[in-house]
């Protein structure tokens, strides 16, 4: 059974990410442009004046933070940002959206239009000082995660209801070749939103407008699902000091009034604990 983890409700909670060193959950909720963290059962929140919506941990003390302009290095208890790489900074119409470290201490992090406009956002990975686009002609980017044994990355656009699978070169992280389809959701009608890959790498992905998390093993056959009190679920995130409990992130984005009255559990961050056994996320190296 799913619990309330923080009550505070997001517009669009998206990005759970938790910190191995800090032993701490960090998130945003896009639309208010905030970076919201629990810590000894108090209440966190940063502020900013443009959209986030992705974090890889760089160390104890300092996050990378993708916004609708760049890449930032933020200090959590300065609040000092330096800007790494610009993204789309000149495009207006476009902000950051799903986003995660990779196995080589990389970034990947995708881009979409503000009102979900087709095709008008990208996939890129940053590493070594190198921003490079992978993905363009994106909708909605999501489901960017890793497997455990570097094999491959997975991303979607949810417009497509499709995950797609991409093999990766073991030494660099760079995608090789044509990604294939992984998961094709479109007969079940179903839209992948973020997800994870688990220690022995099944994928964990929300699917947005069904309050739930489902678990499809590597081979793409349907393991399990995870019930969430919250109808937009929107991104998963193993965490706890042994990785097992389930995070997951919801929205309020698109939901009648009555919708919110009946279940005010929408948008807020749940979790679920004894699911499954996650993996560390990688330290990002900038």
């Amino acid at each position: 059974m799913s619990h309330v983890y923080d009550d505070r409700p997001c517009e669009l909670g998206e990005g759970p990410l938790w910190h191995p060193e800090r032993k701490q959950l960090f998130w945003f909720d896009i639309l208010s442009n905030r970076l919201m963290s629990r810590k000894d059962d108090q209440a966190r929140v940063w502020e900013f004046e443009e959209h986030v919506s992705a974090a890889g941990w760089v160390d104890n003390d300092t996050l990378l933070i993708a916004s609708e302009t760049g890449l930032w290095r933020f200090e959590l208890g300065s609040h000092a940002k330096d800007l790494i790489v610009p993204i789309e900074a000149d495009n207006p119409v476009t902000r950051s959206n799903d986003g995660r470290a990779d196995p080589w201490g990389g970034f990947w992090i995708g881009t979409m239009g503000k009102n979900a406009e087709t095709g008008a956002g990208s996939i890129y990975r940053y590493w070594k000082g190198e921003l490079r686009p992978l993905v363009r002609e994106v909708t909605i980017s999501n489901a960017i995660c890793f497997a455990p044994d570097r094999a491959c990355a997975y991303y979607s656009d949810t417009l497509t209801k499709q995950v797609m699978r991409w093999e990766l070169d073991a030494e660099t992280g760079w995608p090789m070749g044509e990604a294939a389809v992984f998961l094709d959701l479109q007969s079940d009608g179903l839209n992948p939103d973020g997800a994870v890959v688990d220690s022995t790498g099944n994928i964990w992905i929300a699917q947005w407008g069904a309050s739930r998390v489902a678990a499809y093993t590597p081979a793409g056959q349907f393991l399990k699902s995870v019930h969430f009190n919250a109808k937009h679920t929107s991104c998963p995130s193993f965490g706890g000091n042994d990785l097992t409990t389930l995070f997951c992130t919801s929205a309020r984005q698109g939901l009648e009034a009555d919708t919110l009255i009946k279940t005010p559990t929408n948008g807020m961050t749940l979790a679920a604990a004894n699911v499954g056994e996650g993996q560390a996320e990688h330290r990002v190296i900038i």
